[in-house]
C-alpha cells in the first residue's frame, strides 16, 4: 500500500521509459490496427526520404538543359507528395484510433479494480488522487499512444535512411555530420534524467491538488459554513503553486535540452555545408549531391531534435504509465477465498460473532471491538444501543467485509465470511447508512440502485412503502425528477427515505439499518417505522440507534461500550437492570 499512497516522494521512481512496455497487453488486443498503423508509417518514412531525391534530380536537370527530364522529375515529385499525404492522414487516422480505443480500455480496466477495493484501500489514497490518475494520467498515456510514439518511430526511421542516403551521396561529408551525434546525444541523456524526474514530481503535485479540489467541493456547504474558505483557497494555492513551480522547471529543463540540441545540429549542418560548396567550386560533387545531401542532413537534424522533444513525452508518459500500473498491481488487503463455498439463493439469516477482536489500520492503537461475541438467530430484530465509539458500526463494517477481523471469526448461516465471495454474500444484505448516499441521476434510478432489474412498479411500491411517494410526485417531473450532485436538491429526510425505498426494494434476507430515521420529523419517523416493522418481518434485522424510541420493540437489545457487550436483552429488562442503558433510558425518555 505504500507504493500508492497519496505522497508523491514514496513512490518509486520510474528509471527509464521501461514502464510503457507494461502497456503491451493493452495493445495486443489490436495487433491488427497497431500492424496497419506501422505500415502506413514506414510508407510515410520511405517516401519523405524518396522526396529530395526527386529534388536532386530537379537540380542536376537545370544544367543539362532537358525540358521533358525537367517535368518528369516535377511530375514524380508531385506524385511522390500526394502518395506522403495520403500516407500521412492514414497514419494518423489508424494511430490516433489506436490511442483512444487502448486509453478507453485502461480507464474502464483501473475503474473496475478500484471500484471492488475495500475502505482499507482508500484509508491510504485520496479518492481525488485515484481520479487524477484516470483523468490526467491516462491523458499522457493517450498522447504517447495516439501521438509520441508514432512520432518517435517515424524520425528514427527518418534518421537512419537520411544517414544511409547521406553516406551514399558524399563519405566525407557524411563521417564529419556524424561525429556530431555523440555531441547531440550527451544532453538527451544528461537532462533527459531530470527531465523525468521533474515530470514525475509535476503530476504528483498536480494529482495532489485535484485531491484537494475534489474534497473541498463535496463538501462546499460545510467550509463556506465553518468560513474556512480562505484557509482552504490557500492551501490549494499552495499546493497548485509548487506544481507550477516543479512545471516551470520541467519546461526549463526542456528548453535548456532542446536550445543545445539544436545549436549543435545546425551548427554542424552549416559547418558540413560550407565544406560542401568548397567540394563542389572544385568539382568533386554536383550542385544536385550537395543540394541532396543538405535536405538529407537537415531532415536527420530535424529527426533528432524531434527525438529530443518526443523523448521529454515518453518520459512524463512513463511515470504516468507507472502510476496506472500502481493501481493495477494494488493488493487489496481484503481477498476472496480460491474455493469458495456455496451460498443458496436465499439463505436464512443466522448471524453469529466469535470472539471478534479489530482495529482498524489507520487507528491501531485504539481497539474498535474486543472479545465480542454475539448470536443472532433467522428473522431476529437486534438492535445494537451505547455511546459514540462504542463499536456499533463497527460491527455493520465487518459483518459487509469491508475489513476482516484481527482474531475470532464472523458467521453467515453457519459458513465462516472469509470462505465466501464478497459479491455472493453481500447480495443477501441491504444496507440503510446513517448518511443516506444519494446518486447524480433521478430519484426513480436511486431507488432503483437497490435492485437494477426492478419495474417502475416495484420502485414505486417501495417509495410509498418508505413513505416517499408523496414528496416524489410533487417533485418536478415527478420520480424522473434529477435529484442532484449527492442529492442536494432533497432535504435530509427526503435522502433517508429514498434510501429506505432503496433497502426496501432489495428485499435481502439481513436488514441493516444504521441510524434509518436519524434524518426525519416526528411525523414521518412514524410513518417509516411502520415501513421498516413490516420489512422486519420475517427477516434478520440489526439496527443501530441512538434514538431509544425506535428500538424498543426490537426483540434483543445489545449495548455496546469500548468494543465490548455490556448488557443485551429487551427494553423493560434493561431498564429494569440499571447501568448504561437504564442512564441512556432516563436521559431521553425524561
Amino acid at each position: 500500500m505504500s507504493d500508492i499512497s497519496d505522497d508523491g516522494a514514496s513512490r518509486p521512481r520510474a528509471k527509464s521509459v521501461r514502464p510503457l512496455r507494461q502497456l503491451a497487453p493493452f495493445l495486443w488486443p489490436y495487433r491488427g490496427l497497431m500492424f496497419a498503423a506501422l505500415f502506413a508509417l514506414l510508407l510515410t518514412a520511405g517516401l519523405s526520404l524518396a522526396m529530395p531525391q526527386a529534388v536532386g534530380l530537379v537540380v542536376d536537370g537545370f544544367g543539362a538543359d532537358a525540358a521533358a527530364a525537367i517535368d518528369r522529375y516535377f511530375m514524380l515529385a508531385i506524385a511522390v507528395a500526394a502518395l506522403l499525404a495520403l500516407g500521412t492522414g492514414l497514419r494518423f487516422y489508424l494511430v490516433t484510433r489506436l490511442g483512444e480505443r487502448v486509453i478507453a480500455d485502461i480507464r474502464r480496466v483501473v475503474y473496475d479494480k478500484v471500484i471492488g477495493m475495500s475502505p482499507a484501500f482508500y484509508e491510504r489514497l485520496m479518492t481525488g488522487e485515484v481520479l487524477s490518475r484516470l483523468t490526467t494520467d491516462t491523458t499522457l498515456v493517450l498522447s504517447v499512444i495516439g501521438s509520441s510514439v508514432s512520432v518517435a518511430l517515424r524520425n528514427v526511421l527518418i534518421f537512419f535512411g537520411g544517414a544511409g542516403f547521406m553516406l551514399a551521396t558524399s563519405t566525407k561529408l557524411s563521417a564529419i555530420a556524424l561525429l556530431l551525434v555523440p555531441l547531440v546525444i550527451i544532453p538527451i541523456l544528461t537532462l533527459g534524467r531530470r527531465l523525468r524526474k521533474l515530470s514525475r514530481e509535476s503530476q504528483d503535485l498536480i494529482a495532489e491538488s485535484s485531491a484537494i479540489a475534489s474534497e473541498t467541493l463535496q463538501a462546499a456547504q460545510t467550509v463556506q459554513a465553518y468560513t474556512h474558505e480562505t484557509v482552504s483557497r490557500g492551501r490549494f494555492s499552495d499546493v497548485t503553486e509548487r506544481a507550477f513551480g516543479a512545471a516551470k522547471r520541467r519546461i526549463t529543463t526542456r528548453a535548456l535540452m532542446t536550445v543545445s540540441i539544436i545549436f549543435m545540429v545546425f551548427t554542424g549542418i552549416v559547418g558540413v555545408l560550407w565544406l560542401g560548396a568548397r567540394d563542389v567550386r572544385s568539382g568533386v560533387m554536383s550542385p544536385g549531391d550537395l543540394t541532396l545531401f543538405v535536405i538529407y542532413a537537415v531532415m536527420v537534424a530535424g529527426a533528432v531534435g524531434a527525438l529530443s522533444e518526443v523523448w521529454g513525452e515518453l518520459q512524463r508518459a512513463a511515470g504516468a504509465t507507472e502510476r496506472l500500473v500502481d493501481l493495477l498491481t494494488a493488493e487489496d488487503p481484503i481477498k476472496d477465498p480460491q474455493a469458495p463455498a456455496k451460498l443458496p439463493a436465499r439463505i436464512a439469516g443466522a448471524i453469529g460473532f466469535q470472539n471478534v477482536s479489530f482495529r482498524y489500520p489507520a487507528r491501531p492503537e485504539a481497539p474498535a471491538l474486543s472479545g465480542f461475541n454475539l448470536s443472532i438467530q433467522p428473522g431476529e430484530t437486534v438492535a445494537l444501543v451505547g455511546p459514540s465509539g462504542a463499536g456499533k458500526s463497527t460491527v455493520f463494517q465487518l459483518l459487509l467485509r469491508f475489513y476482516d477481523a484481527d482474531l475470532g471469526e464472523i458467521t453467515l448461516d453457519g459458513a465462516p465470511l472469509a470462505s465466501l465471495l464478497r459479491h455472493d454474500f453481500r447480495q443477501q444484505f441491504a444496507l440503510v447508512p446513517q448518511d443516506a448516499v444519494i446518486f447524480a441521476t433521478s430519484a426513480r434510478e436511486n431507488i432503483r440502485f437497490g435492485r437494477p432489474t426492478a419495474t417502475d412498479a416495484e420502485v414505486e411500491a417501495a417509495a410509498k412503502a418508505a413513505a416517499a411517494d408523496g414528496f416524489l410526485r410533487k417533485l418536478p417531473e415527478g420520480y424522473d425528477t434529477f435529484v442532484g450532485e449527492r442529492g442536494v436538491m432533497l432535504s435530509g429526510g427526503q435522502k433517508q427515505r429514498i434510501a429506505i425505498a432503496r433497502a426496501i426494494l432489495r428485499d435481502a434476507p439481513v436488514l441493516l439499518l444504521d441510524e434509518a430515521t436519524s434524518a426525519l420529523d416526528a411525523e414521518s419517523e412514524a410513518a417509516v417505522q411502520v415501513a421498516v416493522d413490516a420489512l422486519a418481518q420475517n427477516r434478520t434485522t440489526i439496527v443501530i440507534a441512538h434514538r431509544l424510541a425506535t428500538v424498543k420493540k426490537a426483540d434483543r437489545i445489545v449495548v455496546l461500550e469500548d468494543g465490548q457487550i455490556v448488557a443485551e436483552g429487551t427494553h423493560d429488562a434493561l431498564v429494569s437492570q440499571g447501568g448504561l442503558y437504564a442512564r441512556l433510558a432516563r436521559l431521553q425518555f425524561t
